[in-house]
């Protein structure tokens, strides 16, 4: 669930300004990025790191696999495939 919170707009020279609270985390200096979309304003982080899923305990939830060999992930040239047969129409004609 997201967090509500107030933000005043105040003059800043001949611009105006955006007091963020302190709770949001972000650090000064931060560049962003505003939109606006039918009076509605969306403001995002210029630079906003990618989100990493860390799958490093994944392993121990399958102890039974083991990494593949460099000569095991290597595919053979003539792998049968369905859609490498000339006569093949495509997926429709299998329904």
């Amino acid at each position: 669930m997201s967090e509500e919170y107030r933000a005043k707009i105040f003059k800043s020279g001949n611009s105006l300004a955006l007091r963020l609270p302190k709770a949001l985390g972000l650090n000064e200096g931060t560049e962003m990025m505003v939109r606006e979309d039918h009076g509605k304003f969306i403001f995002e982080p210029v630079d906003a790191p990618r989100r990493k899923i860390d799958v490093s305990k994944f392993a121990g939830k399958a102890p039974w696999l083991k990494p593949l060999t460099r000569e095991e992930r290597e595919l053979d040239d003539d792998s049968p495939r369905i859609w490498d047969d000339p006569d093949w129409r495509g997926w429709a004609d299998k329904a």
